[in-house]
């Protein structure tokens, strides 16, 4: 698979998290799922994204949609 192809399986699959309200499961699903290609593991997202959700900016879906959407 290439490194799109990755990171486009992980946002959907994230996204449906984001569809049901599951905000933290949302981050989660994400963040697991880029550790599983090579070239996605370190994504410097990752650790924003914990800060992020640490200060409550990822509180709502359409932020978090946002956020995995604005993953590249």
């Amino acid at each position: 698979m290439t490194r799109a192809e990755h990171m486009e399986w992980c946002k959907q699959r994230a996204l449906a998290y984001v569809d049901h309200g599951d905000l933290t499961n949302a981050y989660a699903s994400m963040t697991s799922d880029l550790s599983k290609h090579p070239e996605t593991q370190d994504h410097a997202a990752i650790p924003l994204g914990m800060q992020l959700m640490m200060m409550g900016e990822l509180g709502t879906p359409e932020k978090m949609r946002k956020f995995i959407e604005g993953f590249g």
